[in-house]
């Protein structure tokens, strides 16, 4: 590396390899404001694309944070140049994971990347970042989730331990799509959400007994597949004459579009 060279800001072109996408407004008008008082306090690095014009490897916050601050040139470590687009995205990655700047969206990205592009095992992924081979195999498992689960863990409307039993009724989308209305609009927490999570897993892989009446249960099922909630038949007699339907819903709005697929549709 050679010495710290102060570079103007339109020449540093973005790292086409960025794996985080999101940048948290308040943090970066802290970071910001922490520029004006005191500088850049780590330098940038980039690479050298012609003599005036440089790619960002690493601090691609820092650079942003720069713009916003109103500063014409910021310090910058220039590298070689020799690294390839691999090299690019595994500084980058790190830094980022080093730092926990990645959203678990991004980091996830990340590790598919470095696996799609460049056939990295996720053992060796782990040892790169210092973490075990299942924090890497974990963090894929995120991208498995629909998209409108993957965008509310980026948004911070659900936290990273909530993909746990999200993940667990992968092979039950529906049930997976009520438990994520439940986390969202209940707040509900990890722990409850896991005990849901296990109860359904549980119910719907058990076997009949005597005691149960599976007409019953399938009816279940269907209101829940159709309506899109959880549903509850509850027999108040053993003989099973009479008893209640319970049928969750999570916001007004909610009610409404089950009132309505009542109306419009048999369920």
């Amino acid at each position: 590396l050679k010495n710290i060279t102060y570079i103007n800001i339109d020449n540093i072109r973005p790292n086409p390899y960025q794996p985080r996408k999101q940048f948290n407004k308040i943090s970066m008008e802290e970071l910001c404001e922490s520029i004006k008082q005191y500088g850049v306090i780590q330098p940038i690095n980039v690479r050298k694309i012609t003599s005036s014009n440089f790619e960002l490897v690493a601090g691609e916050r820092r650079l942003r944070a720069s713009r916003l601050a109103g500063l014409s040139q910021v310090p910058c470590l220039i590298r070689d140049g020799g690294e390839n687009n691999l090299m690019k995205l595994e500084l980058a990655l790190i830094e980022n994971v080093q730092r926990e700047d990645l959203n678990p969206v991004e980091r996830a990205r990340a590790f598919q990347r470095l696996v799609d592009e460049f056939g990295f095992k996720h053992a060796t992924i782990g040892q790169k970042i210092g973490k075990s081979r299942e924090y890497v195999s974990n963090s894929l498992r995120i991208l498995t989730l629909p998209k409108e689960m993957q965008d509310a863990l980026s948004e911070g409307k659900i936290s990273e331990g909530h993909t746990r039993p999200l993940l667990m009724l992968t092979s039950r989308p529906e049930e997976q799509a009520v438990l994520f209305k439940e986390i969202i609009y209940k707040k509900m927490n990890v722990r409850e959400a896991e005990m849901i999570a296990r109860k359904t897993a549980v119910e719907r892989a058990r076997h009949f007994t005597p005691e149960m009446d599976p007409m019953l249960f399938d009816l279940e099922e269907k209101f829940s597949e159709s309506l899109g909630t959880r549903v509850q038949i509850e027999k108040k007699k053993p003989d099973g004459r009479g008893g209640k339907l319970v049928i969750d819903f999570f916001s007004y709005e909610d009610l409404m579009a089950i009132l309505g697929l009542i109306k419009t549709k048999e369920v």
